[in-house]
């Protein structure tokens, strides 16, 4: 219960975590800034890293002096694009024994059956639009590498969504990020974030089973 407790303390205050933590380490923030959006986008077992509410806290804090703005831009793109790739990478190892039901370790089939259907309706903008939702996000570039999408087609999606979603979600709160009203309810800012980021991950799952009662 604790360790939930410090987790939740920690994403709901982003802004003042990441002061504690740059005064803390200096220059290896941005080596550990890399290493979280790396893994919330290349590692399938970590969905529930920060990633939006990362961002924008980081642009935030690059309004105010705290830390560097093209530098962290630079490493957060890097981040992403490298982080798809391994992904990628993982499910095109693993695609047999997805293709053949296999349980997977660590990989619930619940967010592989969502993020396949995903791909179905978006087609190979999913690893565009994925970028914008938390868990697809995190599954789409898996997904990819399962079903054999062409690298070359995915380099260039891969390499599309994550310049545009660090460029949006970390120049929003580089502008909007230090708002007297934003920055003095920080909390439900990234609550807000996370909310409407998730809201095509609900809607999805509400047709689905109204779907699947009309049948």
């Amino acid at each position: 219960m604790f360790i939930v407790s410090s987790l939740l303390d920690i994403f709901l205050h982003l802004d003042q975590h990441l002061s504690l933590y740059m005064n803390e380490y200096g220059p290896f923030i941005y080596l550990i800034l890399f290493i979280i959006v790396f893994c919330e986008t290349g590692l399938v077992i970590m969905p529930f890293l920060p990633g939006d509410s990362l961002l924008f806290a980081t642009g935030a804090l690059a309004a105010a002096g705290s830390i560097k703005l093209l530098p962290i831009y630079l490493i957060f793109c890097l981040a992403a694009i490298a982080g798809d790739t391994v992904n990628y990478a993982i499910g095109h190892y693993l695609r047999d024994k997805v293709a053949a039901r296999e349980k997977i370790r660590f990989i619930k089939k619940e967010y592989l059956d969502r993020t396949t259907e995903f791909f179905k309706k978006h087609g190979s903008a999913t690893i565009i639009l994925a970028r914008f939702v938390p868990i697809i996000r995190t599954f789409a570039p898996f997904v990819a590498g399962v079903g054999s999408m062409p690298y070359r087609k995915f380099l260039s999606f891969n390499a599309i969504g994550g310049i545009l979603w660090v460029s949006i979600a970390l120049f929003a709160g580089y502008f909007f990020g230090n708002i007297p009203v934003v920055k003095d309810n920080f909390s439900i800012v990234v609550l807000g974030i996370v909310v409407v980021s998730l809201l095509p991950v609900v809607f999805t799952i509400i047709k689905n089973k109204i779907t699947a009662k009309n049948l």
